[in-house]
């Protein structure tokens, strides 16, 4: 078998391998807010398209009381009602099953005026309501729902992964994934605080242009590593509004932004560095194992990468289309 049939067999097999949804889908937002004499109004937030086999429901501690408001979003569906309680909310259990892949930010504010939240997924689906604040759980819930949301992004691994393969000396490496790590920490910033508002669908399509953009990078006879900073800003700069959604989604309070915003991008971060380092690890105990020429070792993954952009690139360009 020829290398360049090889090749295109990688590149089939690891596109038939990706999945559709290069973003794990908007969480479920459940929020609570406590009043005097036992009424406490609730607002549920789910997006319209939900991974299959999930069906988010949230279990609460009082009785419903009244009929439910419904509000139709383009792509979220919000439901608000009351329930009567006749107890505080503090130590009762609320829970969301159903979860599947995707999570649920619970933000209860209880009458005292004291904000509680949570982070729930099928691995924690319950969570009890402390009597006490606990200053580090929300920043806790946002780290880890930036780290999910870098993991769970497809594009957005294949493009740090290509900027390893980009620049072969780690010193250059540190500086590019620095550039694009300032590039999409100010889009984020931008779009979460309202500065900046671009079709999700047509971000999808330019970060899908992107990696094409970067697989060709990779193919060139002479890469340019020394400008690699210089794209990597740019494409950062593009990667934040894809990284915003996450959170611009969910659709908080502007008073749970500031730790939001900050929490999630250090998860963003730390899952970024915890990928550089398990590559470059993972680098020096299979390099004794392969004998093909730089050149080659480029172009295998440059081919999988173009071929995934141009999956992603043409999925994307027909869902506008077909909106």
């Amino acid at each position: 078998m020829s290398r360049c049939l090889l090749a295109l067999v990688l590149v089939l097999l690891l596109s038939m391998s990706s999945r559709a949804q290069a973003h794990p889908l908007a969480p479920l937002v459940l929020q609570l807010t406590e009043h005097a004499g036992g009424l406490v109004d609730v607002s549920i937030k789910r997006a319209v398209v939900q991974p299959r086999g999930a069906l988010p429901t949230p279990s609460l501690p009082c009785a419903r009381e009244g009929l439910a408001e419904i509000q139709q979003l383009d792509d979220a569906r919000v439901e608000r009602f009351q329930l009567r309680c006749d107890r505080s909310l503090e130590g009762t259990v609320i829970g969301v099953g159903g979860l599947g892949t995707t999570e649920a930010i619970v933000r209860v504010e209880l009458a005292s005026g004291d904000v509680q939240r949570a982070l729930l997924n099928a691995e924690r689906s319950r969570w009890t309501i402390p009597d006490k604040p606990e200053p580090w759980a929300s920043a806790q819930s946002y780290f880890v729902l930036g780290v999910g949301h870098l993991l769970e992004g497809l594009d957005h691994l294949v493009f740090v992964l290509g900027l390893l393969l980009l620049v072969p000396r780690r010193r250059d490496v540190v500086v590019a994934v620095s550039a694009f790590t300032i590039g999409h920490s100010i889009t984020l910033a931008a779009a979460v605080l309202g500065f900046v508002a671009l079709p999700a669908a047509w971000v999808e399509v330019a970060i899908a242009l992107s990696l094409l953009a970067l697989a060709t990078q990779l193919l060139a006879t002479e890469p340019r590593p020394r400008r690699a900073w210089v794209a990597a800003v740019g494409f950062g700069l593009l990667h934040g509004f894809g990284f915003a959604g996450g959170l611009v989604d969910a659709g908080l309070p502007l008073s749970d932004v500031p730790l939001a915003l900050v929490s999630f991008n250090l998860g963003i971060e730390a899952a970024q560095l915890a990928v550089v380092v398990t590559v470059w690890l993972a680098a020096g105990v299979a390099k004794p194992l392969f004998f093909a020429s730089d050149r080659w070792r480029r172009q295998v993954p440059a081919y999988a990468v173009g071929s995934l952009a141009a999956m992603w690139l043409i999925e994307r360009s027909v869902a506008i289309l077909v909106a």
